[in-house]
């Protein structure tokens, strides 16, 4: 849409924002939902700051779309939509197309397409640029877009507003830069906030950000969603809820979204009912990009059953149709479960919408809540290490003991704050004071913690789970549904089918899991003392090893993570664990069999590891050599740093004086592999002292 219908106005804005609505719809006879002209209104003739929060399906990119149209006719510039995720660009991209919305991405999938994109919008040719809030920081964009952008930006809309607040359930630092972006464009350009999930808190939080105090217009309807069937199925373990849903994928409606808290979870899960024949297909943050998005493909045309996803399907993924939304484990909050179940029945008269919460989850609940607060111990020494000449990110995390993705999470909040700012090359700081925010951040664990407390009963209420979830959402119009199972009686099926037990406790038995070798040294290494860089040479490396299991797994995970966690004793190996290793010994499949057993020192579980090596020699009726040595006290440091300075923890730490290594292969033993620095390190030490190949092999890997 072109700048030469700038002088096209029109007298009647409903009559034109109908029209638009129509063409959008693709019916004749669309109209407008409760609030959806109100805020077009106020966006097109009042130029106003309008904040929508509705529930899913209710219509929110229809009045950015429609306004956008009619701000375009009046000579407007081009709509910026922020927007959280790629499937939701796509999606809209889409929706924008059908009704003559000239619509553009520039995102990190699409950097090919950015000269194209720049061109088009030099050329008034885009009406609607979509940007990810993360792109909003990328110095090339920030420096050489953004300022044209602001001095031509028709109308901003942040989608998923919910992320802008310190209080939203799905909290991004570089949401929070928006209110500097709000900040700089010109008073008359209106701005749009859209969320589906806010309470109170967040709502207020939120209309602050915008700007303009009391003058911004809310518009907040019931959340109720009548064609929703709740329920909750508590079972005993894993196994059990594995059971239910092979007994009765099939008898859920449609096709849905089958929610996990874990990657490896999701993976399992997939493989299990695939293996079973049901068509799924795993969907996670680690999925490759073009898979994802045939998989959502897949989906819309109901070609597979489920998505067996974690929470990176979430917002704005687009199936009006989807029949069902079950979770495998709660998310920690009712905000987020509300979140993800408002994917099912937009455009149908039911839909199914079950949780299977297990006895695991608030410990998962814990770890993503810690693992996402800034540590101001850990916030000052990142500070500390920067200065006004650019550091790359990896460069700084060989200066700092804070592994890649909680250091770039870090970065972000410091940079939002002001500290340090990203700039071509990387990061510098800024030299502006920097305290950290203890209160801030105490509140918002607190209110973390209360709204894991609101999950765990809304898995336990006897009334209405609807209205128990519209209530924690400050929604006033909360009403029994008559539909969930509280209201009406379970709707579900308890039974099991036949041998679905069995296949699911077969399915979680499973045992192994490769433990990929090291292959070259980390960058920063020679910084801390550790005089090695580049590969390592292959007569050092160590072979691929094994792991029993992951701590996340399904099946043995849970076993681990109660044997690791604080305050279980040390203690020697159960014999159903030392079983299940001597399973993955069977099925490992090496070229060559051991000739030795050695174990790595353990300062936390010398018990555990040594009675593992044991049992293990015994078995494999291989000689037990010992442990290696510890020099100058053995490893230090902790689970959690980065690669530089967990490899310096442990290097020159192992001696294998005084065991007779023979010139073949050795098991070697430990408990867990986070780094894997410390098998690599101990690999070496075995290689150096005569082994010819050395295979790890330890009870749980993270992750």
């Amino acid at each position: 849409m072109s700048s030469t219908s700038a002088s096209v106005t029109s007298a009647d804005t409903r009559t034109e924002a109908l029209a638009a609505l129509r063409e959008l719809v693709g019916r004749d006879d669309a109209d407008f939902h409760d609030g959806q002209y109100e805020a077009i209104e106020a966006l097109v003739d009042g130029r106003r700051r309008a904040l929508v929060v509705q529930r899913t399906g209710w219509g929110k990119s229809a009045v950015y779309f429609v306004a956008t149209l009619l701000l375009r006719r009046r000579g407007a510039g081009p709509t910026v939509l922020v927007s959280p995720l790629l499937s939701l660009m796509r999606d809209q991209i889409a929706a924008a197309e059908r009704a003559g919305v000239h619509a553009a991405a520039i995102n990190s999938t699409n950097p090919h397409e950015w000269a194209d994109v720049q061109q088009r919008l030099a050329d008034d040719a885009v009406d609607v640029l979509l940007v990810s809030p993360e792109r909003l920081n990328n110095p090339a964009f920030r420096e050489q877009q953004q300022p044209a952008l602001r001095g031509r930006i028709g109308m901003l809309v942040v989608d998923e507003a919910h992320c802008i607040s310190d209080w939203g359930h799905d909290f991004r630092p570089d949401y929070r830069r928006l209110r500097e972006l709000i900040a700089d464009i010109p008073a008359a350009v209106p701005v749009l906030a859209t969320t589906a999930t806010a309470n109170s808190r967040v709502v207020a939080d939120v209309a602050e950000q915008l700007g303009h105090g009391d003058d911004v217009v809310t518009i907040r309807g019931p959340l109720a969603r009548t064609s929703l069937r709740l329920g909750v199925l508590r079972l005993p373990d894993a196994p059990t809820r594995l059971a239910w849903l092979l007994s009765h994928l099939d008898d859920l409606p449609g096709s849905g979204i089958i929610y996990a808290l874990t990657v490896s979870a999701a993976n399992d899960t997939a493989r299990l009912l695939r293996e079973r024949g049901h068509e799924v297909r795993a969907y996670t943050g680690q999925t490759d990009p073009d898979e994802r998005e045939e998989s959502e493909a897949l989906l819309k045309r109901n070609e597979v059953k489920a998505l067996v996803a974690t929470s990176a399907l979430g917002m704005g993924f687009d199936k009006p149709d989807l029949g069902f939304v079950l979770h495998l484990g709660a998310p920690s909050s009712p905000v987020a479960y509300y979140q993800q179940v408002g994917r099912a029945g937009r455009a149908t008269d039911s839909a199914d919408v079950l949780l299977l919460p297990g006895p695991e989850d608030p410990a998962i609940w814990h770890y993503f809540a810690t693992a996402s607060m800034p540590d101001e111990d850990r916030a000052r020494r990142v500070i500390a290490e920067l200065s006004d000449v650019p550091l790359s990110t990896p460069a700084l995390e060989a200066r700092v003991d804070i592994r890649r993705t909680p250091l770039e999470l870090l970065l972000k909040v410091l940079d939002v704050d002001g500290a340090v700012r990203r700039v071509q090359g990387g990061w510098v700081a800024t030299g502006e004071p920097w305290s950290y925010d203890a209160e801030r951040y105490a509140r918002i664990a607190a209110a973390r913690e209360a709204e894991q407390q609101h999950m765990i009963d809304y898995e336990t209420t006897d009334g209405c789970r609807m209205e128990y979830l519209q209530r924690t959402l400050d929604d006033d119009t909360a009403r029994p549904c008559g539909r969930c199972d509280n209201c009406a009686g379970a709707w579900y099926d308890l039974g099991l089918a036949d041998g679905a037990a069995e296949a699911a406790a077969g399915a979680l038995d499973r045992v192994g899991v490769p433990i990929e070798p090291r292959r070259a040294w980390p960058t920063g290494a020679d910084r801390l003392g550790v005089p090695v860089k580049g590969r390592i040479p292959s007569g050092e490396q160590a072979a691929e090893g094994r792991a029993l299991s992951r701590l996340t797994d399904l099946g043995w995970g849970g076993t681990l993570r109660e044997l690791f966690a604080t305050g279980t004793p040390d203690a020697p190996i159960p014999p159903q664990l030392l079983a299940a290793c001597v399973r993955v010994l069977a099925e490992w499949g090496w070229a060559e069999r051991p000739v030795a057993v050695v174990s790595v020192p353990s300062r936390s579980r010398p018990q555990l590891v040594d009675s593992l090596a044991r049992g293990l020699a015994e078995v494999g009726r291989l000689p037990y050599l010992g442990a290696l040595a510890p020099v100058d006290g053995g490893p230090t440091g902790a689970p959690g740093g980065n690669s530089a300075f967990r490899l310096a923890g442990v290097w020159s730490r192992f001696s294998a004086d005084g065991l007779d290594v023979p010139a073949g292969g050795v098991l070697l033993i430990d408990d867990q592999a986070d780094s894997r620095w410390t098998l690599s390190v101990a690999a070496r030490t075995l290689r150096q002292a005569g082994a010819t190949e050395v295979l790890p092999f330890v009870l749980a890997v993270r992750g």
